[in-house]
């Protein structure tokens, strides 16, 4: 990836800060010792906390080899910090909190889960802090580089197949032997996003046969240059909002989405499942007779269990068995893959930054960063400055 070098004002020196993760099961970082060097070539001091990368396999004399400054005490770290990069927020619970302890003015930006966690926009706004979540970069040309959702969707598609074929209990491509032949695996891919290809691109290059399913019928060409086969209803519309994400669809449509579906459920092998929309509860696309439709020992990896999940009998963060059939409901498969997953992420930052502070102040009214914006000088701002 390319970056952008902007020079800030020599007479100004922004300070950015990076905790340890303490959400449940985090193991990325917000910044890697490749990007912290590029922070500080472009003017910026960088305080990380002592062991902030270990999870995600970064070390603490990697990050002084870059020039950032490594500390075993958090609040002098972000107490005076005017920009806070985080993977996750930290749970509001815990002792050292970066929403507590951040100076007022200072800029949060990390996943923040704006849909679900609507309360946080307002504690950002109580306590002076400006919030910029990275689930609501646009999807536009411009902000490709920023695109977090897109580099760690990437992996999880990738990584839902890895997952799906270590649990299922027999071999994904097809071998000719002397004892006989066994049959390739028939994968069925429910949403053609960004995660939706990866996982149909990873599970074809495994030598599975492949089908997937998407609402937007402009996805068939995409998924078509994957190697997979696009199914899709005989009277196929193209349900799209304005952001290039899937829309909702009408109860008729959906009647006939579910028997499409239920169709090839019950001939494949496994199921990943990756449909959401964003701001609503994620689409019921398998029900508990698909489920009981499938072999003995298929497997189904529900991606979209962070917002209700697509399987019914799916868990968050669960492994669960239902008959003879295997429910993974992991909600961030990106966190299996640390080191990747945080140098993509830690890419999508400095890009962001860059652009976003490129005159030593934040551009609220920049056309990415207003849409990204949940609080600003004590105001709840909902993504779009008002």
């Amino acid at each position: 990836m390319a970056y952008k070098v902007v020079k800030l004002k020599k007479h100004h020196s922004m300070k950015i800060a990076i905790l340890k993760e303490k959400a449940l099961g985090e193991t990325r970082v917000a910044i890697t010792p490749d990007v912290a060097k590029r922070f500080v070539r472009d003017g910026f001091e960088v305080y990380i906390e002592k062991n902030a990368g270990l999870m995600a396999g970064f070390l603490d004399d990697q990050y002084v080899d870059a020039g950032a400054k490594v500390s075993g005490v958090p609040l002098e770290i972000v107490s005076d910090a005017d920009v806070i990069l985080k993977v996750q927020p930290t749970p509001l619970d815990d002792k050292i909190n970066e929403i507590a302890f951040a100076k007022k003015g200072a800029t949060i930006i990390a996943f923040l889960s704006p849909y679900n966690n609507k309360f946080l926009s307002q504690t950002y706004a109580e306590q002076g802090l400006t919030a910029l979540a990275m689930e609501l970069v646009p999807r536009v040309t411009k902000a490709q580089s920023m695109d977090a959702l897109s580099s760690q969707s990437n992996l999880a598609g990738y990584r839902a197949v890895i997952e799906a074929s270590y649990y299922f209990k027999r071999a994904v491509p097809m071998f000719m032997t002397a004892a006989g032949t066994v049959t390739a695996a028939k994968v069925l891919v429910l949403g053609a996003g960004v995660a939706g290809l990866q996982a149909a691109a990873t599970a074809k290059r495994l030598g599975s046969i492949v089908y997937a399913y998407d609402i937007r019928a402009v996805a068939k060409e995409q998924v078509e240059s994957v190697g997979a086969k696009f199914i899709q209803l005989e009277d196929a519309k193209n349900f799209e909002s304005k952001g290039g994400y899937a829309g909702e669809v009408t109860q008729e449509y959906m009647k006939k989405q579910e028997e499409l579906i239920a169709e090839y459920v019950k001939k494949v092998d496994i199921v990943i499942s990756t449909a959401q929309i964003p701001g609503k509860a994620a689409p019921k696309l398998i029900t508990k007779a698909m489920v009981a439709s499938m072999a003995p020992g298929s497997v189904i990896v529900d991606l979209a269990t962070s917002t209700g999940g697509n399987v019914d009998g799916s868990e968050k963060d669960q492994i669960v068995d239902v008959g003879n059939v295997k429910i993974i409901g992991h909600s961030n498969l990106a966190m299996s893959v640390p080191s990747d997953a945080s140098k993509l992420y830690a890419r999508n930052l400095y890009n962001l930054v860059i652009h976003a502070f490129a005159d030593g102040k934040l551009k609220v009214e920049d056309e990415i960063v207003s849409k990204m914006l949940l609080s600003y000088k004590g105001k709840e701002m909902g993504g779009i400055v008002g």
